[in-house]
């Protein structure tokens, strides 16, 4: 097995997405960056939803911004509706990670948010999904191709 042409071959699929992803970057993701500011300055947090890796990154994005000075709190899905719902206060903002936009446990948190004030966040890879219908703003986070089948 060649692990260097193996690696090599993941580098350029990473690449390859990457530039796809740099030539979708528009209106949206200024809009994003505004509004993720603009509830920081206000002295909100940002919101973070997600499942399974989605939830994974979600945690990341969410740590980083932490880090960075931008509270950020991560939302479990499947505790939302159970009482968790408490974390979110009106001028926050949620950013919910779907790449199908149809993960169940978190479209169900969607209608019990619309009793705050605050603005929905998606970054998902499928643009007519449920939640990309639902947000305020959605970052197209589709690739063609995964560097690893599974």
């Amino acid at each position: 097995m060649d692990y260097i042409e193996k690696a090599v071959r993941v580098f350029d699929l990473e690449i390859a997405e990457l530039q796809r992803l740099r030539g979708r970057l528009g209106e949206s993701f200024a809009r994003a960056v505004d509004l993720i500011k603009k509830t920081v300055e206000g002295r909100g947090k940002v919101i973070v939803l997600g499942v399974g890796k989605s939830g994974h990154v979600g945690a990341k994005i969410a740590a980083t911004l932490t880090s960075t000075g931008s509270p950020a709190v991560v939302l479990d899905s499947l505790n939302a509706l159970h009482g968790d719902l408490g974390v979110v206060a009106d001028g926050d903002i949620i950013l919910a990670l779907s790449y199908s936009g149809e993960t169940e446990e978190l479209l169900r948190i969607l209608p019990a948010i619309t009793r705050f004030q605050v603005d929905v966040i998606a970054m998902c890879g499928a643009a007519n999904s449920t939640l990309a219908q639902n947000c305020d703003v959605l970052l197209d986070v589709n690739v063609e191709q995964e560097a690893c089948p599974l």
